[in-house]
């Protein structure tokens, strides 16, 4: 008689969950190219960055509405099923875009990064807890603590320390609206992503969040230059970095908590750091390397339980 013990074969609710968390790390990745790109157009063009944000959303709900022009029909039966969030997805997508913008250029990017990016986490976790009833898992509230201990590591690092902060309190007001943003929208299409099909749920956040943001890309100037290096940093931006991320990232959200969600999208400064160091030749100091690790451990750590990670 064979003494082994045998492996207990992963259910169907294991595997999605994996598959998930899966979706939303690529999101995180493709998102932290977004960084680079935008320096390189605002370099080329002088484009602010709600008008690049505007175009980023354009392009993407133009190649979605292209891409499912066939389903239309099922698209419109979804924004009709489900309104009220469906419109709030997309309000919420352009307006903690422009809050992040805005605190940018008020507070400087280390204090917009640290406080939109690290807040959003700890919010969709605390809601989670309330909701539940209960106190943070120990694992997932340590991975928390480490992520964000990471971002910071990695944001104050990178950040230029010269950047002017003309209204710091302003922008430390807007950085927390974008985190706030962020987390409530990330929690809202988390619901309706059980629902609805990822492609229609990002055409139509997509399509709002660009009408959201055209009020304040005119203001600021919406012309582009049409040049071939500019297109191809425009199209990246709307249809690598916008369409396909946002489509990977609420397919994600159907088997993946918020909290870990926020936790596994902060891959995005990592990821740019990682490009600032490779393709622009920017140094790599000591606290960019600690902050990586500890990112990658909290990554490492929800992967590790990925059953109970995608419970609700």
């Amino acid at each position: 008689m064979s003494t082994s013990r045998t492996a207990r074969p992963r259910t169907p609710a294991t595997r999605h969950a994996r598959t998930g968390l899966i979706q939303i790390t690529v999101t995180g990745v493709l998102w932290g190219t977004t960084g680079v790109a935008v320096q390189l157009l605002r370099e080329s063009t002088g484009l602010s960055p709600v008008s690049i944000g505007f175009h980023r959303l354009a392009i993407a709900a133009l190649v979605l509405l292209a891409c499912t022009a066939c389903r239309l029909g099922a698209t419109v039966a979804a924004l009709r099923a489900a309104p009220v969030p469906l419109l709030l997805t997309g309000v919420g997508l352009g307006l903690y875009q422009a809050l992040y913008f805005a605190a940018v250029a008020l507070a400087g990017v280390s204090v917009a990064t640290v406080v939109s990016l690290g807040l959003a986490p700890v919010l969709a976790a605390a809601w989670e807890s309330l909701r539940a009833r209960r106190t943070p898992d120990p694992l997932r509230l340590a991975t928390l603590v480490t992520a964000v201990v990471g971002l910071a590591l990695i944001t104050g690092a990178t950040a230029d320390p010269t950047a002017a902060a003309p209204a710091p309190l302003l922008g430390l007001l807007a950085a927390a609206g974008s985190g706030l943003g962020y987390a409530v929208t990330t929690l809202i299409s988390g619901q309706v992503s059980r629902r609805t099909a990822p492609m229609a749920l990002t055409t139509i956040s997509t399509v709002v969040g660009a009408l959201t943001l055209l009020p304040l890309a005119l203001v600021a100037g919406p012309t582009v230059p049409v040049r071939p290096d500019t297109l191809a940093l425009l199209l990246h931006l709307g249809v690598v970095t916008t369409a396909v991320a946002y489509a990977l990232f609420y397919a994600g959200l159907r088997t993946t908590p918020g909290s870990v969600a926020a936790v596994l999208t902060l891959l995005e400064p990592l990821t740019a750091a990682a490009l600032a160091v490779t393709l622009l030749h920017e140094p790599l100091p000591p606290p960019v390397i600690v902050g990586g690790v500890l990112l990658l451990t909290a990554v490492a750590a929800t992967y590790l339980a990925p059953t109970r990670a995608a419970s609700p």
